[in-house]
């Protein structure tokens, strides 16, 4: 990822409260960082733990999660996408908490037809709500080759980054009024599923299953820079003040790359949205 400009840790009594963060961190070995948890044997792990890969058939699809739980982190994963006709797929890649009034930070990448663009659709749900969707097309062949996809998770902002660009903030602005994921830690998850009442074309175009079985395949995850833990007993305190990631936001030149990503490449945007929202738009998207 590129360099980012640090701020000051304003919200370090917020960690201090919370007391339950870790430095220890993995990369790279699937067995080390992930469960596969469903798909009856449609989800496997090859070269040593280096590459994992989840396929869909018309009996079912596939999935992960983390064995560790995060708040706050930089989470890096090198996805190759569902080549052909992947229409009526979608490819999840997200960060969640449990309960009702559950946290999340969504990558979904949503196949199409031959020769037609994914959509990357990206949300953030806090206390169980979302409604905060912003959807882009990409600027390479995301099926041709490995890319990498990173939530950067931290007090201050939520960024969404493909090969180290970003493409959307979501800031922090509880003193304004807009809830904020920052008390509930999160798995990673990721699957590949039957999606074809929504995923392509808003559900017109269908799945074709004489290109079955899917695949998408997964490499390089490094969490590395996060804050962790793998039962809930054992947080270990991060030190925000030597963790620079724990600041970061964008600098000008990260700030212009993803106005040009927004510009070029978005396709849509809640907070522009007026017909969604008839009594005004989200209080963020004012801000």
């Amino acid at each position: 990822m590129a360099c980012f400009a640090t701020k000051q840790p304003l919200l370090l009594s917020l960690l201090l409260a919370i007391g339950f963060f870790v430095v220890a961190a993995s990369a790279g070995n699937f067995y080390e960082s992930f469960d596969i948890t469903w798909g009856n044997g449609r989800a496997n792990i090859f070269e040593n733990g280096q590459l994992l890969t989840c396929t869909l058939d018309k009996v079912s699809g596939s999935g992960f999660q983390s064995k560790k739980e995060y708040l706050f982190g930089k989470i890096d994963m090198k996805l190759k996408l569902v080549a052909g006709n992947s229409a009526g797929t979608v490819t999840a890649y997200y960060l969640s908490s449990k309960g009702t009034a559950w946290d999340e930070i969504d990558f979904e990448f949503l196949g199409n037809r031959t020769g037609h663009p994914y959509t990357i659709h990206t949300n953030v749900f806090t206390g169980g709500k979302g409604d905060r969707e912003m959807q882009f097309r990409l600027w390479f062949d995301p099926t041709a080759d490995f890319h990498t996809y990173t939530v950067h998770w931290n007090p201050v902002n939520i960024i969404f980054l493909v090969d180290g660009i970003p493409i959307r903030v979501f800031k922090n602005n509880e003193k304004n009024g807009v809830a904020y994921p920052k008390n509930q830690p999160m798995r990673i998850y990721s699957s590949l599923w039957e999606a074809d009442d929504w995923a392509t074309e808003g559900g017109r175009v269908k799945i074709d299953w004489s290109n079955a079985p899917f695949k998408a395949s997964y490499r390089n995850f490094n969490d590395q820079s996060s804050c962790s833990r793998t039962s809930s007993s054992k947080w270990v305190t991060c030190e925000p003040n030597s963790n620079s990631w724990m600041w970061t936001t964008l600098n000008p030149a990260q700030y212009g790359k993803m106005m040009w990503v927004q510009r070029d490449f978005m396709i849509y945007n809640y907070c522009t949205d007026f017909k969604r929202f008839p009594q005004g738009l989200p209080k963020e998207c004012k801000l």
